[in-house]
Formats: structure tokens, sequence, C-alpha cells
């Protein structure tokens, strides 16, 4: 019988223990399947509310019940006019903080193609824009992902609250309208491009370096090559065309700049650009969206990617060398 007591016992552990591990993995299944289907999702939030919440805090405790109650009446009046409303314009906000590779475009364009699912033409998209400029490919395909809006004729704002320059520009140029902070910076409509040479150095270590091409241009300047006056004229041609590209397409655009004297590659605050034509109203992000709240209903739209440890890496070396280099 003790044997058999014992038996019984064993037996009751194993199977807690069979269980205790069949919860586990599942729990572990259940985990890694949700967060392989939580990996990429769009992340949707009304503003209006937020800022209601906002209000209702602050209203809360600076006000006195008499005042509160009046406050409350008002807001339910407020409520009963937009429930009356057979449809509001929607405003849609993007932010977009840019680095040097302009990275962050792959999630501007799932933004963008959700929101002309359901945009229409009375609606307005509003693009917080934060960017010192970076590959002119990069910012090229940025600015052809805020076109699709205007292709749409759904109206489309930039608004830059710090900086909007070279790439950033480029993006930004592409709204109906350009609405900035008074300090922020604007233009930097130039191009850029510089590179170390470590061939005096590998000389000096007797180290050869070797480099074929086929085609005169296939390489122009080189790291470890020889650089000849020929690559280097070569190199500014290169970099003159880039430029009149950019001017071209700044100037198609905002026809209203004059091209040449905004095109020097300088930079001007907020307060000197609206004098030149680049953008067209000073005031910050938060005001234009606080006062548009009260006759549209504001949706901030922001596609999440979880990016891996090494992917983290590399976009921080790549904004420490952009801010150290200071232009795009």
């Amino acid at each position: 019988m003790e044997f058999l007591t014992e038996y019984g016992m064993f037996l009751a552990k194993l199977s807690t223990i069979s269980i205790l591990f069949i919860v586990i993995v599942g729990a572990l299944i259940f985990i890694l399947m949700r967060a392989k289907n939580d990996h990429e999702h769009l992340n949707i939030k009304n503003i209006n509310e937020k800022y209601e919440t906002m209000s209702f805090m602050l209203n809360s405790q600076v006000l006195n019940k008499k005042a509160f109650k009046k406050f409350l009446k008002e807001h339910k009046k407020e409520l009963k006019k937009k429930e009356a409303l057979d449809e509001r314009k929607k405003i849609f906000v993007l932010n977009f903080i840019g680095d040097i590779k302009a990275s962050t475009v792959s999630s501007l364009r799932e933004e963008i193609t959700a929101i002309l699912t359901v945009a229409n033409k009375n609606d307005e998209v509003v693009v917080i824009l934060e960017s010192g400029g970076g590959t002119v490919h990069g910012y090229g395909l940025g600015a052809s992902q805020l076109k699709r809006i205007r292709d749409k004729e759904i109206k489309l704002t930039a608004a830059v609250d710090k900086v909007a320059a070279s790439g950033g520009y480029m993006m930004a140029c592409v709204a109906d309208k350009i609405i900035a902070a008074p300090f922020a910076i604007i233009g930097s409509i130039g191009v850029l491009a510089q590179i170390p040479n470590f061939h005096r150095l590998l000389k000096k270590m007797d180290i050869d370096f070797e480099q074929i091409t086929a085609g005169d241009y296939k390489r122009t300047l080189t790291l470890f090559g020889k650089n000849t006056d020929k690559d280097r004229e070569k190199f500014k041609e290169e970099l003159e065309d880039t430029h009149e590209l950019f001017k071209e397409f700044v100037k198609n655009n905002r026809e209203q700049v004059d091209i040449d004297k905004i095109a020097t590659g300088e930079h001007w605050y907020g307060q000197r650009a609206i004098e030149m034509n680049l953008v067209d109203e000073l005031i910050t992000s938060d005001d234009y969206l606080t006062s548009a709240a009260k006759e549209a209903d504001i949706f901030e739209v922001k596609f999440e990617r979880k990016k891996p440890v090494s992917e983290k890496l590399f976009s921080f070396g790549a904004n420490l060398l952009g801010s150290i280099d200071g232009r795009g």
C-alpha cells in the first residue's frame, strides 16, 4: 500500500509537471505568434480626444464647481453640433523625422497608402517634417510619396517646427502650403559630397590598391586609388547636374520663389524664409492643429515597425555622422 501511495504521488507530480510544461510551451508559442503579428501595424490616434482630455483635466482643477458645470454644459452643446453634421473635414497628421538615408520613408509610404484609401478632396494631410537632408535618392523618394497626395487633389500642408533643409526642403516644397516656426531652419538648396582618400597612406605603407572598371566614368573619385584632375572635374560635373535637377524640382513645385536667389546652398530662419517665399506662414504645428481641431476631426497616423538591433545601431551611427557634418 505504501508503494502504491508513493507511486500515485509520483504520477500526480509527473502529470502536474507535464501540464505545466505544456502550458509554458503554449504560452511561448502564443507570445511568439503575437510578436510576429505585431511586428508591423498601423497606429491611429484621435487628436481631438487628446485635446479634449487635456482641457477637461486642466479645467477640473482651475475652475470652481459652478464654472466647471458651465464648461461641461457648453461642451455638450459643441458635441451635439458635431453630431448634427453629416461629415466633418478630416485631417491626417504624419510625423517624418529624417536621417541621412531617409530611412523613415519606408514607413511614410505605408502611412500615405493607408490614408489614400479613405481620404477625399475635402480632407487634408499635415506632414510634420524634421530633417537636415541626406541622400538624393532617399529624399527624392520621400518627395515622390508626398506627391501621391497632391496627385489625388488632397490638400497637403508641410509643417516645419525645427528644420527642413536640403532633402528636407525637397520634400516640404511639394506641399500646397508650408508653415514654419519663426526660428525653424529652411533652405540649404545645394548638393554636398565629401570623401577621404587614403592613397598616400597606402603608398607609404607599400600597399597596392587595384581597381578595374569598364567605362571611362564607372568610378570617378575613389577612397583608395589616386584621384586625378579629370576625376575631380567629372565628379563636380555630376554634382552640378544634381543641383540643377534640385533647382528645377523646387521651382516646379514653388513657382513663387526666385530660384537663383535661394539655390545657393544657404539656409534661413523662418522669419527670413517667409520673405523669400520659401514658406507661406509663420506658425507652429501645435497652433495650426489646435486651431483646425475646432472645425475638423484630426487623426495621427503612424506605421510602426520594430527594428532589429543592428538596424538601430546603423541608424544611430548615420545620425551621428549627419550631426557632425551639419548639413545634407
